[in-house]
């Protein structure tokens, strides 16, 4: 994505990143995690403010920090780290909320053309199937693979 994003940093693994996010509200710590699900190959996008309390993220937050394209363009440079280190990843990502859910369908949309030219992105419809990705459609989930990797459809 051509937008602006912040510096990020990564375990070994390219599993973990963490980044501040700087604006009105302070800063405030984020966290991506990806991590393998129950089908080969499936990571989920797991993503959030760092809770101090709980020593882990909470998705569940609201930090209306005024930096949301920033943010959603950090994590997505995220989704191009991890699969340029696991290039046979299929990533899954659903918001925490409906709205968040649409927030990311609208980021998608936004910047289909360039994520096309080095992905594949699939949408999960109400009807319960996994479809290409078609602007102005209704998700409730997306699942997002490079173009060359081998074992996409």
């Amino acid at each position: 994505m051509k937008q602006a994003k912040y510096q990020y940093r990564s375990e070994d693994l390219f599993h973990y990143y963490e980044f501040i996010s700087e604006g009105p509200k302070g800063l405030i710590k984020k966290i991506i995690e990806y991590t393998e699900t129950s089908t080969e190959n499936v990571y989920n996008l797991g993503f959030g403010d760092y809770d101090e309390l709980t020593k882990g993220v909470n998705d569940l937050s609201i930090t209306n920090n005024g930096d949301s394209l920033k943010v959603l363009a950090t994590v997505a440079s995220t989704v191009y780290a991890f699969t340029e280190k696991y290039p046979e990843a299929w990533i899954f990502a659903t918001g925490s909320t409906a709205v968040r859910t649409r927030l990311y369908r609208m980021g998608i949309t936004n910047n289909l053309a360039e994520i096309s030219e080095d992905f594949l992105v699939f949408g999960y419809n109400r009807e319960g199937n996994w479809v290409p990705f078609v602007t102005g459609e209704d998700y409730e989930a997306f699942l997002l693979t490079k173009k060359d990797n081998k074992f996409a459809i």
